[in-house]
C-alpha cells in the first residue's frame, strides 16, 4: 500500500472512524483502525463489535493495499503532523509516514486478526432523510432514553416507519418522549413499513458523525441497520426485544385534571432555579393557585436553602400541587421551540404530559413520589 493524502482530509476521516473503536482487554485488536486504499479512494474502519463505522477520503492511491494500525497512536500522529500532505506507504509490517519535515515508522497489527465488518446484502428497500433532520427528531427524543441491562428493550429508541409517517420514541419508564416526521420530510421504499429499535449507543454516534447537513441513506435486516452517505458508513446491531406497547397501554394522557399554559423560557428559568437548590433530591413542587392567574414552583433543602419562582399562567381545571424531578421536565422543555408550553396534570401519582403548539412532539413524565 502506497498513498498519498491530505492530512485535514486524513484527520476527519479518523475523527469520524474513531467513534466505532472498541475497549475489550480480551480483543485488543479492536483498538485498531483498518485502512484500506483503492482506486483513489481511502477508508478508514473501526468496530466494536456492536458498531462498525467507516469514514472515506480521496487520495492518490499508488499502490492499493490494507494495513491495521493502532487507533490511538495514529490518531495522535495525524493530529500533530502539520504537514500540508502525507505520504503513507505500507513497509512489510511497519506503516511509514513522511510528511513535509517528519517521517515515522509504526509498527502495523496483523490484518487476519482483524474482525470483519458485517454487511446488510438485501438494499432492494431504503429510507432516505436529511441528517440534521433526523439529528434533530433523534435529540427530542433521546433525553427520555437510559441504558438498562435489565431491560434491554427500553435501551433504545424505537423506529415505527409506517405509510403514515415515522414516529421515533425513547422511555426510561419514569418518562416517554414522541416525536412524529412528516412523509414529507423523507422518502422511503419500505412500503410495509420498519419497526425497530436503535441502540441507544448507536444513535448517540449516529449525531457525532453524521453533523452536515446531507442526505443519509439508511438499510434494514432483522437485526442490523445501516446508515451511509458518500463520506462516512455505520453500520449497528438493532436492539433484540419488543417495545413497550405504550399507546396500547395508553400512556400518554389525552384529557387533564388541570392545564398550565406558561412561557417556556420563563419556565426553565425557574426550574433552573429550583435546580440550583435541589443538589440531591432533585425535587420541584409546582403548585396552582386558587386565583389560577400563575404558577409556583417550590423546591427546598435543608444544607442549600429554598426557592420560589411565580410565573403567570393561563390555568384551567382544578387547583393542585405536583411534585417533579426538575431534571425530567428540564429535558423535556429542551425539546420544544415555541415560545409557550402546556403542562397537562392529573395529580401527584398519574402521568403529565408537557406539549406546545407543535403537536409532532409530546414528553410524558411521571410525578416524584414522596
Amino acid at each position: 500500500m502506497k498513498i498519498i493524502v491530505l492530512r485535514n482530509n486524513l484527520k476527519d476521516s479518523l475523527a469520524a472512524a474513531e467513534h466505532g473503536i472498541g475497549d475489550s482487554v480480551n480483543l485488543p485488536i479492536l483498538k485498531n483502525f483498518l485502512i484500506n486504499a483503492d482506486n483513489n479512494n481511502l477508508s478508514i474502519s473501526a468496530t466494536n463489535l456492536e458498531i462498525g463505522v467507516t469514514a472515506r477520503t480521496s487520495a492518490k492511491v499508488i499502490k492499493s493495499g490494507s494495513a491495521a494500525i493502532s487507533a490511538g497512536v495514529f490518531l495522535s500522529l495525524v493530529n500533530t503532523i502539520q504537514s500540508e500532505r502525507l505520504d503513507i506507504e505500507k513497509k512489510d509490517s511497519v506503516l511509514e509516514i513522511k510528511g513535509d519535515n517528519y517521517e515515522v515508522i509504526l509498527p502495523l497489527s496483523s490484518l487476519d486478526e482483524f474482525p470483519i465488518i458485517p454487511k446488510i446484502e438485501n438494499k432492494k428497500n431504503i429510507f432516505k432523510m436529511n441528517a440534521l433532520v433526523f439529528g434533530d427528531a433523534l435529540q427530542k427524543v433521546l433525553a427520555a432514553v437510559q441504558f438498562s441491562e435489565i431491560r434491554p428493550e427500553i435501551s433504545g429508541i424505537l423506529f415505527d416507519l409506517n405509510p403514515s409517517g415515522l414516529t421515533l420514541t425513547g422511555t426510561d419508564i419514569f418518562r416517554l418522549a414522541e416525536k412524529k416526521v412528516s412523509k414529507s420530510a423523507f422518502a422511503s421504499t419500505y412500503e410495509e413499513g420498519i419497526r425497530c429499535i436503535i441502540p441507544l449507543k448507536t444513535v448517540q454516534e449516529f449525531l457525532r458523525i453524521f453533523k452536515h447537513d446531507k442526505e443519509v441513506e439508511f438499510y434494514f435486516d432483522d437485526n442490523q441497520m445501516l446508515a451511509k452517505n458518500e463520506n462516512f458508513e455505520m453500520i449497528s446491531r438493532l436492539v433484540n426485544g419488543n417495545f413497550p406497547d405504550y399507546v396500547g397501554l395508553k400512556i400518554i394522557p389525552q384529557n387533564f385534571k388541570a392545564e398550565v399554559e406558561v412561557d417556556r423560557e420563563e419556565f426553565i428559568n425557574a426550574i433552573k432555579l429550583s435546580g440550583a437548590v435541589s443538589q440531591t433530591a432533585n425535587d420541584v413542587k409546582i403548585k396552582i393557585g386558587e386565583n389560577k392567574k400563575n404558577i409556583e414552583l417550590l423546591s427546598t433543602e435543608k444544607s442549600f436553602g429554598k426557592t420560589k419562582a411565580v410565573l403567570p399562567a393561563k390555568v384551567t381545571g382544578e387547583t393542585t400541587e405536583v411534585v417533579f424531578n426538575w431534571k425530567y421536565l428540564f429535558d423535556g422543555l429542551k425539546g420544544m421551540t415555541d415560545k409557550s408550553v402546556v403542562l397537562g396534570l392529573n395529580g401527584d401519582d398519574k402521568p403529565a404530559l408537557l406539549k406546545s403548539a407543535d403537536v409532532s412532539y409530546v414528553y410524558v413524565l411521571m410525578p416524584a413520589k414522596q
